[in-house]
C-alpha cells in the first residue's frame, strides 16, 4: 500500500487536487445516471438517492474507517465518522442556496425522506447512548453496536418497501411535486437514448472512481495534515472531514442544480445511515475491547450536533414553509448556525475524546 506520508507535502497536495477533480466529475456523472435509473425502474428519487448515491459516496469512509481500525486508530475512525456526518448535513444546508426562491424542505414532496431522517436520528441516539453509558463486547462487538447494526438492517428493509406502500402523502395540493418536476433537467441527448443497463454500468464505473478518489483524498489529506503541522489537531480533523466529504458535495450540488431535490437530501441521509453502520465494522476490527469505550465527550457531542441538525431539517419538512433569508430556508440557516456553534464547542472539547 502506498505510503502517502513519505511522498512529501507538495506531492500530496498535487495528489489531493487530482483526486478532488476525479471525485467531483464522477459525482456529477453518477447523479445523472441515478436519475435515469430512478426513471427507468420507477424506484423514485428517495430510494435511489438512499441506496445508490448514499451507498456509493459512503464507501470511501468505509475503506478509511476499517483501515484506521486495523492500524490501531479505531477511536480516530469513530471521530471521523461522527464529524463527517455533521458536516454533510451542513453541506445540504449550503446547497439550499441553489434553489434561490424557495426553501429546500418546502419543495421535497416525498415522505420517505421523513423516514430516512427518523431512522438516522434513532441510530445517532444509539451511538450517543453508547458513548455516555459505555459498551460491553459480546462476540467481539459491543452490545450497543449489535443494536446499531440490527436497527440499520430494519431501517433498510422498511425504506426499500415504503415506495410501493405509500403510507401517506404530504397535503400540499401537489405544489411541491410540481415545483420539483418543473426544475428537473432533462437528460442530455447522449444519455436519453440509452437504457437501464447502460445507466447501471456507467453508475458502477463512476462509483468505482468515487471510491478510489475518495480513499486517495482521505489519505493524502491525512499526510498533508501531518506534514503541515496540523496533525491530529482540531483544525486537522476538520480538514480531514472536508476531504472525505468531497464526493457528497459533488453529488449533492449536482443533484440540486438538476432539480433533483429529493435525491439530494436522500443522498445525505442515506450516506449518514451507511456511515453509522460502519461503526459496527470498526468495533469488529478495533481490538478486544468495545470501541465506544475508547471515545469520550468530543465524539458524544459530535453525535448530538448531527442529531440536532437532522431534527431541524425534519421540523422544516413538517412545517413546509418556503420563506428564505440569504437565499436559504430558515431551517438551513438554523442548521448552519448549529453546526458552526457546535464546532466552537468541539474545539474546547478537542482534548476530551477517549482516544486522545
Amino acid at each position: 500500500m502506498l505510503d502517502f506520508a513519505g511522498l512529501g507535502l507538495w506531492t500530496n497536495i498535487a495528489i489531493f487536487a487530482v483526486a478532488a477533480i476525479f471525485a467531483w466529475l464522477a459525482g456529477a456523472r453518477i447523479t445523472g445516471y441515478a436519475n435515469i435509473i430512478s426513471e427507468k425502474t420507477g424506484m423514485g428519487q428517495a430510494l435511489v438517492g438512499l441506496l445508490l448515491l448514499g451507498g456509493v459516496t459512503s464507501l470511501p469512509e468505509l475503506v478509511v474507517a476499517v483501515t484506521s481500525s486495523f492500524s490501531g486508530d479505531a477511536s480516530l475512525a469513530v471521530n471521523g465518522i461522527l464529524g463527517g456526518i455533521a458536516m454533510q448535513v451542513a453541506i445540504l444546508a449550503v446547497a439550499d442556496a441553489l434553489i434561490h426562491d424557495r426553501a429546500l424542505t418546502s419543495v421535497i414532496p416525498n415522505p420517505v425522506v421523513f423516514l430516512q431522517g427518523g431512522f438516522k436520528v434513532l441510530l445517532l441516539s444509539i451511538v450517543a447512548a453508547s458513548v455516555v453509558v459505555g459498551d460491553k463486547p459480546v462476540m467481539f462487538v459491543g452490545i450497543w453496536m449489535w443494536l446499531l447494526v440490527t436497527i440499520t438492517g430494519i431501517s433498510m428493509f422498511v425504506l426499500s418497501r415504503v415506495k410501493e406502500d405509500q403510507p401517506w402523502i404530504a397535503n400540499d395540493d401537489g405544489s411541491s411535486q410540481a415545483f420539483e418536476d418543473e426544475h428537473v433537467e432533462e437528460s442530455s441527448d447522449d444519455d436519453a437514448g440509452h437504457g437501464l443497463s447502460w445507466a447501471v454500468w456507467r453508475a458502477i464505473a463512476a462509483g468505482a472512481v468515487i471510491v478510489i478518489a475518495g480513499y486517495v483524498l482521505s489519505r493524502s489529506a491525512d499526510a498533508i495534515a501531518e506534514a503541515s503541522g496540523l496533525g491530529q489537531s482540531f483544525v486537522g480533523a476538520v480538514f480531514l472531514a472536508i476531504a472525505t466529504s468531497l464526493p457528497e458535495v459533488s453529488t449533492v450540488f449536482t443533484a440540486m442544480r438538476a432539480g433533483l431535490y429529493t435525491m439530494a437530501m436522500s443522498d445525505i441521509f442515506g450516506t449518514n445511515i451507511f456511515d453509522l453502520s460502519f461503526l459496527f465494522l470498526i468495533d469488529l476490527t478495533g481490538g478486544a475491547d468495545a470501541v465506544m469505550n475508547s471515545v469520550g465527550r468530543f465524539e458524544g457531542f459530535a453525535a448530538l450536533i448531527a442529531i440536532t441538525a437532522t431534527a431541524i431539517f425534519l421540523v422544516g419538512l413538517a412545517e413546509r414553509r418556503d420563506k428564505t433569508a440569504l437565499r436559504m430556508g430558515y431551517d438551513s440557516l438554523a442548521v448552519l448556525a448549529t453546526y458552526l456553534a457546535g464546532l466552537v464547542v468541539l474545539y474546547f472539547l478537542r482534548d476530551s475524546g477517549g482516544g486522545n
